[in-house]
C-alpha cells in the first residue's frame, strides 16, 4: 500500500456533464445533496487503468478474467477476514440487478420478503417487481438518535406466513449502522428458527467512520455463510457506480444456478470493459485512497453535525458509522419529511432526499450525503440553517 495523500477538497464541476446528481437540478444555484454518488475523483489507480484500456481503442464485450475473482477473494480476505471461495462468485452490473435477479431465483410471487426499515428505496423496487410484498419491520429509534434492530418485531415479521426472505442493509442505508456480529449472530439465528434466507446488501461496506468495523454478513459463522446470499461491489465506495460491475456470492450450489439463470433472464450477466478494469483496480490497489475518504467523509459529518448542533439544536442528528449519507430528525420542526425537503429546495437551493422514500419509519427524517469537498458541505450546512431559522 502506498503513501501517496488525495485532494478531496478539490471541487469538479459536474454541471452539464450529464450527471444525474446534478443536472437533474433545475437550477445551477442548487446544491444536490442528494443521490449517494460521490463529487470526488476516483482513485489515481482507476484512472490509471481506464487511460490504458482506452488506448486500445476497441470497446467489444469483456470476457471476465480470473483476476476479478482474485480481486474479490484477496480484498475480502486481507480487509475483513472473509475468505470468498472462486466457485461462490457470480458477476453482473449492479448491486440492484443483482437484488432483483436474486429474488427472482429465490423467491415465489405472493411471497413476503421482510426489510428493517426505513431502508434504501429500491429495495421496495426489487421486492414489487418480481411480484412480491415488502414486509416492513421498524429499526428501535433509540433516546440517542441511534437506531437498533427489534428482534421481537423482527421475529414475528420472519414467522408469517409464506415468507422466505430477509432482505438486509449491511452498513444500512440511510442509518448509517455498520451492524455489530453479535447483532448480525441474532438476526441469523432468527431467520434460521422461521426457515428464512439473507439476501445481504454490502455496497457501502468500505465506508467505514472511524471506531467502527464492516462485519460481512456470511463471516460470522458456517451457519450463517450457508443461509446469506451477498451482494457486493466497490461501486460507491470507490465512486464507480456508473461503470457498471458487481457480484454476488452463494455457497450453495443448487442457489447459485438459479441465481445465474435469473442473471441471464434479466439480461444483467454481463459487464463493460471500463467497469471490469475499474473494478480490479479498486481491489488490487485502492485501499490507502479508501483510508483517506473514510477520514475525510468522517471530518465532513462532524463540521455538519456541530454546526447543525449550534444553529438548529432541534435537529436530530443520527451518529454515522458507515457510510456517507447523515440522517437528520426533523420531527421537533412540526413539519413532514416532504415539508422539510421542499423548504430547503425553495429557500436555500440544496437538494436533500425526503426520509418517508425509504419506508413508514422515515417519515420525519432527511438524508443529506455527505461525500463531496468540504467547502460545499460548509456551503450547504449555511444555506440549511438559514432556511430553517426563519
Amino acid at each position: 500500500m502506498n503513501n501517496d495523500k488525495f485532494d478531496f477538497d478539490e471541487i469538479v464541476d459536474r454541471r452539464h456533464s450529464h450527471a444525474v446528481k446534478w443536472d437533474k437540478c433545475t437550477s445551477d444555484e442548487i446544491i444536490p445533496m442528494w443521490v449517494a454518488d460521490m463529487d470526488f475523483k476516483a482513485a489515481p489507480c482507476i484512472i490509471d487503468v481506464l487511460r490504458k484500456r482506452l488506448e486500445h481503442e476497441v470497446f467489444g464485450y469483456a470476457n471476465v478474467p480470473e483476476e476479478f475473482y482474485d480481486s474479490i477473494i484477496n480484498w475480502f480476505d486481507r480487509r475483513h477476514n472473509w475468505r470468498i471461495d472462486r466457485n461462490w462468485i457470480e458477476y453482473t452490473t449492479g448491486v440492484v440487478p443483482a437484488i432483483s435477479a436474486v429474488l427472482r431465483a429465490i423467491t415465489t410471487p405472493g411471497g413476503n420478503v421482510v426489510v428493517l426499515t426505513p431502508v434504501y428505496n429500491c429495495f421496495f423496487t426489487c421486492i414489487k417487481s418480481n411480484e412480491c410484498t415488502p414486509l416492513e419491520v421498524p429499526l428501535t429509534y433509540n433516546s440517542d438518535y441511534s437506531y437498533s434492530i427489534d428482534f421481537d418485531a423482527l421475529d414475528k415479521a420472519l414467522a408469517c406466513d409464506n415468507t422466505s426472505t430477509l432482505l438486509f442493509c449491511n452498513p444500512h442505508n440511510p442509518v448509517g449502522r455498520m451492524w455489530t456480529k453479535e447483532e448480525l449472530l441474532k438476526v441469523n439465528e432468527l431467520c434460521l428458527k422461521n426457515g428464512v434466507t439473507v439476501v445481504s446488501d454490502e455496497i457501502h461496506c468500505e465506508m467505514m467512520m472511524p471506531g467502527h468495523q464492516y462485519t460481512p454478513f456470511a463471516s460470522i459463522s458456517q451457519e450463517a455463510q450457508d443461509n446469506c446470499i451477498t451482494c457486493g461491489s466497490p461501486s460507491k465506495s470507490f465512486n464507480i457506480a456508473g461503470l457498471q460491475a458487481a457480484f454476488i456470492t452463494s455457497n450453495n450450489p443448487d442457489i447459485k444456478a438459479k441465481i445465474n439463470q435469473a442473471l441471464i433472464d434479466n439480461q444483467v450477466c454481463s459487464i463493460n470493459p471500463f467497469g471490469l478494469e475499474a473494478f480490479m483496480a479498486a481491489y488490487n490497489h485502492g485501499e490507502n485512497w479508501i483510508l483517506q475518504l473514510n477520514e475525510y467523509i468522517a471530518g465532513n459529518f462532524s463540521l455538519m453535525r456541530d454546526m447543525m448542533n449550534k444553529e438548529l439544536p432541534n435537529f436530530h442528528i443520527t451518529p454515522m458509522e458507515g457510510s456517507y449519507l447523515a440522517w437528520v430528525d426533523v420531527t421537533p420542526t412540526g413539519m413532514s419529511s416532504a415539508q422539510v425537503t421542499q423548504k430547503i429546495l425553495d429557500d436555500s437551493k440544496v437538494l436533500v432526499n425526503d426520509g418517508a422514500m425509504y419506508g413508514k419509519a422515515g417519515e420525519g427524517f432527511i438524508r443529506i450525503n455527505l461525500a463531496t469537498p468540504r467547502s460545499i458541505v460548509e456551503e450547504a450546512t449555511q444555506r440549511i440553517i438559514k432556511a430553517m431559522k426563519l
